[in-house]
């Protein structure tokens, strides 16, 4: 019996042995993880939010600036110039002399004739007058005037007694011809004679030009007017552009109208030769809204250019920038429309969102107040991956 409770008493210590009392888990886990320093807490924040990197750091850079804008634009008439042609009768074209648009004109060409009943009334009624010999056949003559009908012809109705029933219309101005529901560019041209008039005079007073440049690469379309088709009276049916004196337009981006002012001196060169640089002074400024994009529109008057109408052109503009911030274009990283810089704080940068201005071949302008920033000089070594970009698309 004594044996048994010996054995007894053996088994149950090397059960205790084998099982020791558990300790309590919040003690159990004190002891495996050690308490995280704060240096180390700060580098295991989301790289998206902060970023830890050893690049240099500048600050912003300002001051006034002068830095050239290039800009886009193409050589075409100078409105000023242009005349507009109209029939003075309603009536049906007879004959139309006017094939396709930007045809070489003269003054005191003959374009069309248009069959008129009324000016045939008006003729009827100055023979009638003729022949009783009242007071009123200067007013009849006066009237038919009015109509188109030149001095001559009245005298050779009254001689003759018979009534002419087209009204002939003439160019007022030498150039090109365009008519009027034509819509598109302008062709190129070259300084040449332009074809000869039927010696008639014109119905109507205009500028005279030497000689009309005849174009070289005309990109010319049919006219719509046709033979037989009715016209009213005063409807203006074509006009003439008169290619003695030219026009740079120039096309400049929102960000730069507040910039530009009339008087300002320019330089541009055609696209086909770079050197063939000429200066220029703006003109005319305009605000254009066109193909649903604001933009503003610069005319340079030409004179002595050599350019053809056309022709494609690139221009330098110099623009004093007296506001802002500048930043080297490295320093910002772009959002679709929208610019981050990464600023330091302490020990790390941090992607902020500004706003910036003009963008020149190596600086950025940033009109955010950013003169006490410190940033990275290098914004595309401090994107860490697509989660930068997904999560600051919606900071505003």
């Amino acid at each position: 019996m004594r044996n048994n409770y010996i054995v007894k008493i053996l088994l149950l210590l090397g059960l205790a042995a084998c099982h020791p009392k558990a300790e309590h888990p919040a003690h159990a886990d004190a002891h495996r993880e050690p308490a995280m320093d704060s240096n180390v807490a700060s580098l295991t924040l989301p790289v998206n939010t902060r970023v830890v990197a050893s690049i240099p750091a500048i600050r912003p850079e300002s001051g006034t600036r002068i830095y050239a804008s290039t800009v886009n634009g193409i050589v075409t008439y100078d409105t000023r110039n242009q005349t507009s042609v109209a029939s003075r009768v309603a009536g049906r074209i007879e004959r139309l002399l006017i094939k396709y648009n930007y045809q070489p004109v003269r003054k005191g060409q003959l374009i069309m004739e248009v069959y008129s009943p009324d000016l045939a009334a008006a003729q009827r009624e100055l023979l009638y007058v003729a022949r009783s010999g009242t007071e009123m056949l200067t007013a009849a003559k006066q009237r038919l005037q009015l109509l188109g009908m030149q001095p001559a012809q009245i005298e050779q109705v009254l001689k003759t007694g018979n009534i002419l029933y087209r009204v002939p219309v003439y160019s007022n101005s030498d150039g090109y011809i365009l008519e009027k529901s034509a819509a598109g560019p302008a062709p190129a041209a070259t300084p040449a004679a332009a074809p000869a008039g039927d010696g008639m005079g014109a119905m109507s007073g205009g500028s005279t030009a030497a000689s009309t440049p005849t174009p070289a690469a005309v990109a010319s379309t049919p006219i719509l007017l046709r033979e037989g088709q009715y016209v009213s009276a005063g409807q203006s049916l074509f006009t003439i552009y008169q290619a003695q004196t030219l026009v740079a337009e120039l096309a400049f981006p929102s960000q730069l109208a507040a910039s530009i002012k009339t008087g300002q001196k320019i330089l541009f060169f055609p696209n086909s030769d770079e050197n063939a640089m000429q200066a220029g002074t703006i003109g005319l400024i305009e605000p254009v809204f066109k193909d649903g994009v604001n933009f503003t529109r610069a005319r340079v008057y030409l004179k002595d250019h050599g350019l053809p109408v056309g022709q494609l052109l690139t221009a330098n503009v110099p623009i004093v920038y007296t506001f802002g911030w500048w930043l080297p274009k490295k320093a910002v990283w772009r959002l679709g429309n929208r610019a981050v810089v990464f600023r330091q704080t302490k020990d790390a940068y941090v992607p902020v969102l500004i706003e910036t201005g003009i963008v020149t071949t190596d600086m950025i302008q940033v009109t955010t107040n950013i003169s006490d920033w410190l940033v990275a000089s290098n914004a595309y070594y401090l994107v860490d991956s697509e989660s930068f970009i997904k999560t600051n698309s919606s900071m505003q």
